[in-house]
Protein backbone atom coordinates (compact mmCIF):
# COMPACT_ATOMS: atom_id res chain seq x y z
CA UNK A 1 0.00 0.00 0.00
CA UNK A 2 1.47 3.38 -0.76
CA UNK A 3 -0.20 7.04 -0.37
CA UNK A 4 2.83 9.36 -0.56
CA UNK A 5 4.87 11.01 -3.25
CA UNK A 6 8.53 12.63 -2.95
CA UNK A 7 8.61 15.50 0.06
CA UNK A 8 11.37 17.95 1.12
CA UNK A 9 13.26 16.68 3.87
CA UNK A 10 14.30 19.11 6.90
CA UNK A 11 18.31 19.50 6.37
CA UNK A 12 19.50 19.63 9.92
CA UNK A 13 17.20 16.80 10.82
CA UNK A 14 18.06 14.19 8.79
CA UNK A 15 20.17 11.69 10.50
CA UNK A 16 22.39 10.01 7.30
CA UNK A 17 22.68 10.22 3.88
CA UNK A 18 20.78 7.06 3.54
CA UNK A 19 17.41 8.51 4.20
CA UNK A 20 18.08 10.99 1.31
CA UNK A 21 19.02 8.53 -0.90
CA UNK A 22 16.13 6.34 -0.19
CA UNK A 23 14.02 9.47 -1.11
CA UNK A 24 15.61 10.34 -4.09
CA UNK A 25 15.45 6.66 -5.33
CA UNK A 26 12.68 6.58 -8.82
CA UNK A 27 11.33 3.26 -7.63
CA UNK A 28 10.09 5.11 -4.38
CA UNK A 29 6.11 5.81 -4.74
CA UNK A 30 5.57 9.77 -5.75
CA UNK A 31 2.20 9.42 -6.63
CA UNK A 32 -0.85 9.84 -4.26
CA UNK A 33 -4.82 8.77 -4.53
CA UNK A 34 -6.61 10.78 -6.97
CA UNK A 35 -9.80 10.95 -4.28
CA UNK A 36 -7.37 12.48 -1.58
CA UNK A 37 -6.16 14.90 -4.18
CA UNK A 38 -9.41 16.03 -5.73
CA UNK A 39 -10.81 16.40 -2.43
CA UNK A 40 -8.13 18.64 -0.59
CA UNK A 41 -8.27 20.59 -4.36
CA UNK A 42 -11.69 21.31 -3.49
CA UNK A 43 -11.53 22.55 0.09
CA UNK A 44 -8.29 24.76 -1.67
CA UNK A 45 -10.70 26.37 -3.72
CA UNK A 46 -13.20 26.87 -1.10
CA UNK A 47 -11.11 28.70 0.94
CA UNK A 48 -9.44 30.77 -2.07
CA UNK A 49 -12.67 31.81 -3.94
CA UNK A 50 -12.22 32.78 -7.35
CA UNK A 51 -9.38 34.84 -8.56
CA UNK A 52 -11.43 37.04 -10.58
CA UNK A 53 -12.93 38.41 -7.22
CA UNK A 54 -9.79 39.14 -5.24
CA UNK A 55 -7.03 38.59 -7.55
CA UNK A 56 -4.66 35.79 -7.93
CA UNK A 57 -3.54 34.18 -5.00
CA UNK A 58 -0.17 32.37 -4.58
CA UNK A 59 -0.35 28.17 -3.52
CA UNK A 60 2.60 26.46 -2.93
CA UNK A 61 2.67 23.02 -3.44
CA UNK A 62 5.60 22.17 -0.47
CA UNK A 63 6.38 18.24 -1.47
CA UNK A 64 4.74 18.41 -4.61
CA UNK A 65 6.48 15.31 -5.56
CA UNK A 66 5.92 14.49 -9.49
CA UNK A 67 3.26 17.60 -9.82
CA UNK A 68 0.44 15.22 -9.76
CA UNK A 69 -1.61 16.72 -7.13
CA UNK A 70 -0.89 20.47 -7.87
CA UNK A 71 -2.10 19.38 -11.41
CA UNK A 72 -5.19 18.08 -10.20
CA UNK A 73 -6.26 20.95 -8.34
CA UNK A 74 -4.73 23.37 -11.03
CA UNK A 75 -8.65 22.93 -12.96
CA UNK A 76 -10.16 23.90 -9.67
CA UNK A 77 -7.81 27.02 -9.10
CA UNK A 78 -7.88 28.82 -12.45
CA UNK A 79 -6.17 32.34 -11.96
CA UNK A 80 -4.31 31.53 -9.19
CA UNK A 81 -0.79 31.44 -9.07
CA UNK A 82 0.19 27.50 -8.36
CA UNK A 83 3.88 26.45 -7.91
CA UNK A 84 5.86 23.44 -6.71
CA UNK A 85 8.23 22.60 -4.67
CA UNK A 86 10.48 19.71 -3.92
CA UNK A 87 13.75 18.55 -2.45
CA UNK A 88 14.41 16.16 -4.81
CA UNK A 89 15.74 16.33 -8.55
CA UNK A 90 14.08 13.90 -10.06
CA UNK A 91 10.75 15.13 -8.32
CA UNK A 92 10.87 18.39 -9.74
CA UNK A 93 12.37 16.98 -13.28
CA UNK A 94 8.61 14.80 -13.30
CA UNK A 95 6.75 17.84 -11.66
CA UNK A 96 7.79 20.56 -14.63
CA UNK A 97 6.43 18.49 -17.46
CA UNK A 98 2.59 19.18 -15.27
CA UNK A 99 3.79 22.66 -13.45
CA UNK A 100 4.48 25.66 -15.22
CA UNK A 101 6.58 26.58 -11.97
CA UNK A 102 8.49 24.12 -9.88
CA UNK A 103 11.27 25.52 -7.64
CA UNK A 104 13.93 22.82 -5.23
CA UNK A 105 13.11 23.84 -2.17
CA UNK A 106 13.69 22.41 1.60
CA UNK A 107 11.82 22.70 5.14
CA UNK A 108 14.99 22.98 6.64
CA UNK A 109 18.61 24.41 6.52
CA UNK A 110 18.34 27.40 5.02
CA UNK A 111 14.69 26.98 4.42
CA UNK A 112 11.89 27.21 1.70
CA UNK A 113 13.24 30.17 -1.09
CA UNK A 114 10.51 32.62 -0.06
CA UNK A 115 10.20 35.80 1.70
CA UNK A 116 7.95 35.98 4.57
CA UNK A 117 4.30 36.27 4.40
CA UNK A 118 4.78 35.76 0.30
CA UNK A 119 2.17 32.74 -0.09
CA UNK A 120 -1.43 32.54 0.35
CA UNK A 121 -1.82 28.96 0.87
CA UNK A 122 0.44 26.27 1.03
CA UNK A 123 -0.54 22.44 -0.08
CA UNK A 124 1.25 20.29 2.14
CA UNK A 125 0.04 16.64 1.06
CA UNK A 126 1.06 13.34 2.25
CA UNK A 127 4.44 15.24 3.52
CA UNK A 128 3.97 15.30 7.71
CA UNK A 129 4.51 11.36 8.19
CA UNK A 130 7.68 11.62 6.50
CA UNK A 131 9.72 14.01 8.65
CA UNK A 132 12.23 13.81 11.26
CA UNK A 133 11.46 17.32 12.47
CA UNK A 134 7.16 18.57 11.83
CA UNK A 135 7.58 21.08 14.26
CA UNK A 136 10.25 22.92 12.16
CA UNK A 137 8.27 21.91 9.16
CA UNK A 138 5.17 24.02 10.24
CA UNK A 139 7.30 26.98 11.80
CA UNK A 140 8.73 27.61 8.23
CA UNK A 141 5.05 27.11 6.56
CA UNK A 142 3.73 29.94 9.18
CA UNK A 143 6.58 31.80 7.98
CA UNK A 144 6.33 32.01 4.56
CA UNK A 145 2.09 32.40 5.16
CA UNK A 146 0.52 35.08 5.09
CA UNK A 147 -1.74 36.19 8.38
CA UNK A 148 -4.66 34.76 7.82
CA UNK A 149 -3.31 32.29 5.00
CA UNK A 150 -4.56 29.07 4.39
CA UNK A 151 -2.97 25.87 5.25
CA UNK A 152 -4.18 22.53 3.58
CA UNK A 153 -2.49 19.20 4.92
CA UNK A 154 -3.26 15.98 4.08
CA UNK A 155 -1.47 12.46 6.47
CA UNK A 156 -2.94 9.05 6.94
CA UNK A 157 -4.89 7.98 10.25
CA UNK A 158 -3.20 6.03 12.76
CA UNK A 159 -6.95 5.46 13.67
CA UNK A 160 -8.26 4.61 10.69
CA UNK A 161 -11.16 2.12 10.99
CA UNK A 162 -9.06 -0.96 10.11
CA UNK A 163 -6.37 -0.33 11.45
CA UNK A 164 -7.96 -0.36 15.01
CA UNK A 165 -8.78 -3.59 13.89
CA UNK A 166 -5.28 -5.12 13.15
CA UNK A 167 -4.25 -3.62 16.14
CA UNK A 168 -6.63 -5.45 18.05
CA UNK A 169 -5.26 -8.26 16.48
CA UNK A 170 -1.97 -7.53 17.06
CA UNK A 171 -0.94 -6.68 13.39
CA UNK A 172 1.59 -3.73 12.71
CA UNK A 173 -1.15 -0.97 11.19
CA UNK A 174 -1.33 0.11 7.66
CA UNK A 175 0.67 3.36 7.12
CA UNK A 176 3.17 2.50 9.58
CA UNK A 177 6.99 1.37 9.06
CA UNK A 178 9.77 -0.55 10.92
CA UNK A 179 12.25 -0.53 8.23
CA UNK A 180 13.56 1.22 4.95
CA UNK A 181 14.64 -1.78 3.54
CA UNK A 182 11.20 -4.27 3.56
CA UNK A 183 7.64 -4.35 4.91
CA UNK A 184 7.58 -6.22 8.16
CA UNK A 185 3.88 -7.20 10.30
CA UNK A 186 1.61 -5.31 8.34
CA UNK A 187 -0.06 -5.36 4.69
CA UNK A 188 0.73 -3.88 1.77
CA UNK A 189 4.33 -5.09 0.35
CA UNK A 190 6.06 -0.77 -0.91
CA UNK A 191 8.00 0.86 1.68
CA UNK A 192 7.18 4.24 1.40
CA UNK A 193 9.31 6.09 4.65
CA UNK A 194 6.81 6.95 7.02
CA UNK A 195 8.19 7.81 10.14
CA UNK A 196 5.50 9.62 11.81
CA UNK A 197 1.48 9.05 12.12
CA UNK A 198 -1.62 11.18 13.81
CA UNK A 199 -4.57 10.59 14.85
CA UNK A 200 -7.36 12.95 14.39
CA UNK A 201 -7.69 14.43 18.15
CA UNK A 202 -3.57 14.68 17.66
CA UNK A 203 -3.20 16.27 14.63
CA UNK A 204 -5.73 18.82 15.24
CA UNK A 205 -3.66 19.32 18.61
CA UNK A 206 -0.02 19.57 16.84
CA UNK A 207 -1.43 22.22 14.24
CA UNK A 208 -2.81 24.47 16.67
CA UNK A 209 0.44 24.34 18.90
CA UNK A 210 2.08 25.45 15.83
CA UNK A 211 0.26 28.90 15.40
CA UNK A 212 -2.24 27.90 13.05
CA UNK A 213 -6.23 27.99 13.99
CA UNK A 214 -8.08 24.87 12.33
CA UNK A 215 -10.86 25.49 10.46
CA UNK A 216 -11.89 22.20 9.12
CA UNK A 217 -11.19 18.51 9.41
CA UNK A 218 -12.16 15.62 6.46
CA UNK A 219 -11.62 12.70 5.91
CA UNK A 220 -10.80 10.85 2.46
CA UNK A 221 -10.41 6.87 1.17
CA UNK A 222 -7.37 5.53 0.61
CA UNK A 223 -6.69 3.78 -2.79
CA UNK A 224 -4.91 1.49 -1.73
CA UNK A 225 -7.62 -0.53 0.41
CA UNK A 226 -8.47 -4.14 -1.44
CA UNK A 227 -11.57 -3.21 -4.00
CA UNK A 228 -13.85 -5.63 -1.84
CA UNK A 229 -13.78 -3.02 1.01
CA UNK A 230 -13.28 0.70 -0.73
CA UNK A 231 -17.67 0.93 -0.08
CA UNK A 232 -16.72 0.66 3.63
CA UNK A 233 -13.74 3.25 3.24
CA UNK A 234 -15.87 6.01 1.36
CA UNK A 235 -18.07 5.71 4.46
CA UNK A 236 -16.09 6.00 6.95
CA UNK A 237 -15.09 9.24 5.74
CA UNK A 238 -17.88 10.95 7.24
CA UNK A 239 -16.44 10.54 10.28
CA UNK A 240 -12.96 11.94 9.83
CA UNK A 241 -11.56 10.07 13.00
CA UNK A 242 -12.08 7.05 11.70
CA UNK A 243 -11.47 7.98 7.82
CA UNK A 244 -7.94 6.50 5.91
CA UNK A 245 -6.96 10.06 5.28
CA UNK A 246 -7.08 12.70 7.05
CA UNK A 247 -7.35 16.58 4.98
CA UNK A 248 -6.79 19.08 7.71
CA UNK A 249 -7.58 22.95 6.86
CA UNK A 250 -6.37 25.90 8.90
CA UNK A 251 -5.28 29.58 8.86
CA UNK A 252 -2.38 30.82 10.09
CA UNK A 253 -2.91 33.24 13.46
Amino acid sequence: MSDDHRIPLPRHAVPAPGLRDFYENPAVPVASGPSRTLRQARMLARALGPAGASGPRTVLDVGCGDGTAAATAAPLLRGHRLIGVDWSQDALARARTRLPYAVRGELGGGGLPFASGAADAVLFSEVLEHLVDPDAALDEIRRVLRPGGHLMLSTPNLAAWYNRALLLAGVQPVFSEVSLRSVHGRPGAEVVGHLRLYTARALREFVAASGFAVVALEGAPFHGVPRVLRPLDRLACAAPSLASILLLHARRT
